[in-house]
């Protein structure tokens, strides 16, 4: 009866012994596999959003476009009559075509270095080629100045400027069948003409034609309308003087024109 006894409870102690073999072996990881790692709860954090740099990008090109809110160069073209001064008046009538062209270099919004070209054609009066005993004439100025430019905003689309500064002028001309005598005494006109030496004119006949430089100073100023598009109209009024051995060539420009 003790070994049946023995006999089972062998018997049960071997077939529990196979349970929890069974058990341990479906626990534990098979040989050669490293166990699975237990999932991090630490996150990774995320890269800065594109969208949070954008706002500070805007802001920068915003801020730029503050700083820099004119242009670094301006161009000019402008059309218009002349009007004429001092003794240049007296041989020259007015309303004689003016042409000009201009470049400027703004060092900032209102202060810049503008320089100019200028054509003006200067129309001898009747009075003047009786004098020269001439039957008609061509006479024109070429100038080049060169200004330091103040500009200012009176509105949105309204402004203005003004410029003061020196100036190169070439003042020539030509006589057509003049039948002055060479030699003959000078009169005004041949002094103002620049062809009169020693109070008398060349025998070789060279008072025709004149050629003369001269240097002087110019100023003026303009109001500006500014368009949509960016352009700007400009009407414009300046005063030129120049000089040589006393010689002198005064016109007023009066020009229209835009400037971009």
């Amino acid at each position: 009866m003790i070994g049946k006894f023995a006999t089972a409870s062998a018997l049960m102690l071997f077939v529990l012994m196979i349970v929890l073999v069974e058990q341990g072996s479906s626990q534990t990881a098979p040989a050669g596999q490293t166990p699975a790692a237990p999932p991090s709860t630490e996150q990774t954090p995320a890269p800065p959003s594109a969208t949070a740099q954008e706002p500070a990008d805007e802001e920068s090109t915003s801020r730029r476009k503050k700083v820099r809110d004119y242009k670094t160069w301006n161009y000019n073209v402008g059309a218009g009559a002349n009007l004429d001064s001092g003794t240049t008046k007296t041989f020259v009538r007015g309303g004689g075509f003016v042409g000009t062209a201009g470049v400027a270099r703004n060092g900032n919004k209102y202060l810049g270095l503008r320089a100019d070209f200028i054509f003006a054609n200067l129309p001898l009066r009747t009075s003047t080629l009786e004098l020269a005993q001439a039957s008609g004439a061509t006479s024109y100025l070429l100038g080049v100045t060169l200004d330091p430019v103040l500009n200012f905003s009176v509105t949105s689309k309204y402004g203005g400027y003004v410029l003061i500064g020196p100036g190169f002028y070439h003042r020539s001309g030509s006589l057509n069948s003049d039948t002055t005598v060479p030699g003959s005494p000078c009169n005004t006109f041949w002094t103002w003409w620049g062809t009169c030496f020693n109070s008398s004119l060349p025998l070789n006949g060279k008072f025709v034609d004149a050629s003369q430089n001269q240097f002087g100073y110019n100023f003026g100023g303009g109001v500006t309308r500014k368009m949509p598009s960016g352009v700007e109209l400009y009407a414009e009024f300046r005063f030129t003087h120049g000089s040589h051995n006393g010689i002198t060539t005064d016109v007023r420009p009066i020009t229209i024109g835009v400037r971009w």
